[in-house]
């Protein structure tokens, strides 16, 4: 409900996480939680670590060979990130 002059509570949080770079963060954790779905289980099941650092996703795996092979597929999987987030969080992937 708004007041005359006033904000919705939407348009007052929105504009709280704005302020606080939360928006940024909220959507970066969505980006992560989103790797299982985007890339399956097994590479889920061999990934160590993922975390974002100005806009770049670091991913750790435990298994060379799946290294190698998302190597070639870096741009293929920076687009799936994206597009299961519905904006861009990062512009770069570097598999380890």
């Amino acid at each position: 409900m708004k007041q005359k002059g006033g904000h919705t509570l939407k348009e007052a949080i929105g504009e709280f996480m704005k302020s606080y770079h939360l928006d940024e963060k909220l959507l970066q954790k969505q980006l992560i939680l989103s790797w299982e779905n985007v890339m399956g289980k097994m590479v889920a099941k061999h990934t160590r670590s993922l975390v974002i650092r100005k806009k770049t996703l670091y991913v750790k795996l435990d298994s060379a060979a799946l290294k190698n092979e998302l190597s070639f597929s870096r741009e293929k999987i920076l687009k799936a990130l994206n597009n299961a987030v519905k904006t861009e969080v990062i512009t770069d992937i570097v598999i380890q």
